[in-house]
């Protein structure tokens, strides 16, 4: 599904909290061999960090925290947020596909 983002990851702009949420999840349902992998990968991409104004940002946006902080990542950098999270479909600058199943 994201295969081709994915695997261009200098093209990336990975949220520093979807390296936190990432890294738990699989640590936590696969382990940290697995984990680590992936976050490695992720780490290709350019890490954006929250500073003051993308913090302001994403308390305007009426979102749970990861989330609102992810949103206003992608709008900040101009970037197309791909996810398979319901909570952003319909947003602008999103590419929701749903979850198979």
């Amino acid at each position: 599904m994201f295969a081709e983002q994915i695997e261009r990851p200098a093209s990336l702009v990975v949220p520093v909290i979807t390296l936190y949420e990432v890294f738990r999840k699989v640590l936590r349902d696969r382990g940290e061999h697995l984990a680590l992998r992936i976050v490695a990968h992720m780490q290709q991409g350019r890490v954006a960090g929250v500073d003051a104004p993308l913090a302001l940002k994403a308390a305007t946006l009426n979102m749970p925290l990861a989330d609102s902080l992810i949103y206003a990542t992608a709008q900040a950098h101009g970037a197309t947020l791909w996810t398979q999270d319901a909570q952003f479909e319909g947003l602008a600058g999103v590419r929701y596909l749903p979850k198979a199943g």
